[in-house]
């Protein structure tokens, strides 16, 4: 499983719990990995430590999609898809080691297979955006 498929399933993880809101988390990452046949040791760490790391960050990390989005909006707009696709990018961006244009780019292409036609480019500016206010750019 490469880098790109690894987070493609901790993106579908997210989105589920974005849907079904389930406690405690262990366990549906537990029935998830299960469920899905993975057995890869380093996809198995990252999708762990991603969706763990956004739980406990999960306030931070949408205060900063909130901050970012245009005036008019609010958070509730934004589909399902979208909102998971920013939660896990803003958390690799904010809080590993993986280079920023690696995080956006692939939050573009899974905005491109999994969202709307708006998704890429609404996914591109949002991630942009907080970039910039990290200083990161």
């Amino acid at each position: 499983m490469n880098r790109s498929e690894i987070r493609e399933q901790a993106f579908k993880l997210i989105y589920s719990l974005e849907i079904q809101k389930k406690e405690p988390i262990e366990e549906q990452i537990e029935l998830y990995l299960e469920s899905n046949e993975i057995k890869d040791k380093k996809a198995i760490t990252y999708i762990e430590d991603v969706v763990k790391g956004m739980e406990k960050n999960k306030e931070e990390i949408i205060s900063k999609i909130q901050k970012n989005l245009k005036q008019d909006w609010k958070i509730e707009r934004i589909s399902k898809v979208d909102l998971a696709i920013l939660k896990l990018a803003i958390y690799e961006i904010k809080y590993t080691d993986i280079p920023f244009k690696v995080a956006i780019n692939e939050a573009v292409e899974l905005g491109k297979k999994y969202g709307e036609d708006t998704s890429k480019n609404f996914i591109n500016g949002i991630l942009a955006s907080v970039v910039k206010e990290e200083g990161k750019e």
